[in-house]
């Protein structure tokens, strides 16, 4: 990219977020990287990043359920890198149980971080956008924001969201240089996904290998996880000049999933 190009992307000291992460600082992008986990390991990640891409990585702890964080961490990312310009979405938790057991703590936790927390950061970086002329918010969704799957359901009503705020954003940037997009990725072999293997066994009274092959796999014609390296991808694409025409959109990344 001719420019360099300042990116934050919410939850990304592992997963998806991190496989973005990792993209966008191979194309020269600067990246906050944002989420949990042993600070020396993200700390290891982060200076990994710097020294093999020659970018400047630096990461910011918000939690993605308190908005007064999340403001912090746009501002933070604006002082240390001039700009906001690229803005991934991607931070998200799960829970898997059938809707009479499943408690109204985790509903309102999966809401606010895989939903409200897209709103917040959104909110936070769209006027310097506009007034720039160019900007590129990418929401990763899910085929789960597309279809819908039992036991899920506060994952999935967020992720229908998601689709549906990505719509508006588009709208909202449109004449102002600033795309907005989705990216619906089927399972990607994470530690999101790992976890719920357990959970998923017990509510559908199988075994992990069976949830495993005839469940997650099942639902991929493929037959084959997608993976991070294939959700980077699309993502760099679509920070790119190149995508300028292409918004409002949810781009699958399925095996094949939502085709069935």
């Amino acid at each position: 990219m001719s420019k360099r190009l300042n990116a934050v992307v919410t939850g990304s000291t592992s997963g998806i977020g991190l496989g973005i992460a990792d993209a966008f600082a191979a194309e020269g992008m600067n990246v906050m990287l944002n989420g949990f986990g042993d600070k020396g390991e993200i700390e290891k990640t982060r200076a990994r990043l710097e020294e093999k891409y020659g970018v400047t990585v630096r990461y910011d702890g918000a939690d993605m359920t308190r908005p007064e964080e999340i403001r912090a961490l746009i501002e933070e990312a604006a002082a240390a890198f001039g700009q906001v310009d690229v803005l991934v979405n991607n931070a998200g938790i799960q829970h898997v149980s059938p809707i009479e057991d499943f408690p109204e703590t985790k509903w309102d936790a999966i809401i606010a971080i895989n939903l409200t927390s897209a709103f917040h950061t959104t909110k936070a970086v769209f006027k310097g956008m506009k007034d720039r002329k160019f900007g590129r918010i990418i929401n990763i969704a899910s085929a789960h924001g597309l279809v819908a799957s039992p036991f899920k359901s506060a994952y999935v009503a967020a992720k229908h969201g998601i689709v549906g705020f990505t719509k508006t954003i588009a709208l909202e940037g449109a004449e102002f240089g600033v795309t907005c997009n989705a990216i619906c990725p089927g399972y990607v072999k994470t530690p999101l996904v790992e976890a719920q293997i357990p959970d998923t066994a017990k509510a559908r009274g199988m075994t992990e290998e069976e949830v495993i092959q005839k469940v997650i796999l099942e639902a991929q014609p493929t037959k084959q996880f997608v993976t991070v390296e294939q959700v980077g991808a699309l993502a760099c694409f679509l920070a790119s000049k190149q995508a300028a025409s292409m918004t409002g959109a949810a781009y699958q990344i399925d095996g094949g999933w939502v085709a069935k």
